[in-house]
């Protein structure tokens, strides 16, 4: 059974990494599934969240990365998938959820849509809170995986990396994984 999880993964969070990796072993195979949505202003670009994706969930054989426009149920029938994965932190998630799924299910019944709660570290997490904490100087380095703090900060071109209190090893380590991922 192939499950889909659609997002716009602006950046991917711990929280999305969580999900991955409870839906890989609950699925045969997850594609991780990066909408490209023209009415939003992202800070990567698709092709740089699917390359940060993938090395985010290169541990995980079952899960495969790609990106896609248009209706999400379009595109899980094109890859003959039956589920679509999504995460609920909160209560105002499920009733947006819930209408996505009912929606779905209008425009296909042979896909289900498959929640999972996110896990309690998490719930409070999403990409919007990321980039605005990194906007205005905060550490991110609890929040996403290492390599994508490194891109967010980089990407907001601040001193974010001094001030924020990361340890010289760490930051040695982020620059290692920054160089590894460039070659």
């Amino acid at each position: 059974m192939i499950a889909i999880y659609p997002g716009s993964f602006d950046p991917i969070t711990l929280g999305h990494l969580d999900i991955i990796q409870r839906g890989s072993r609950l699925f045969d195979g997850v594609i991780v599934a990066v909408l490209r949505n023209p009415n939003k202003m992202p800070l990567f670009t698709v092709q740089q969240r699917i390359e940060q994706i993938r090395l985010t969930t290169k541990h995980l054989s079952n899960v495969e990365v790609d990106s896609f426009d248009g209706l999400t149920v379009n595109y899980a029938q094109m890859r003959q998938a039956q589920v679509l994965l999504r995460g609920l932190r909160a209560v105002s998630d499920f009733e947006i959820e819930l209408q996505m799924a009912h929606t779905n299910k209008t425009l296909s019944t042979q896909i289900e849509t498959v929640f999972l709660a996110t896990s309690n570290e998490y719930s409070f997490l999403s990409s919007s809170v990321v980039k605005e904490i990194a906007k205005f100087g905060g550490s991110v380095d609890h929040l996403v995986p290492p390599h994508i703090a490194l891109d967010i900060y980089q990407c907001y071109n601040q001193n974010s990396l001094v001030l924020n209190p990361i340890t010289t090893e760490k930051m040695s380590h982020l620059k290692k994984i920054q160089t590894d991922k460039e070659v």
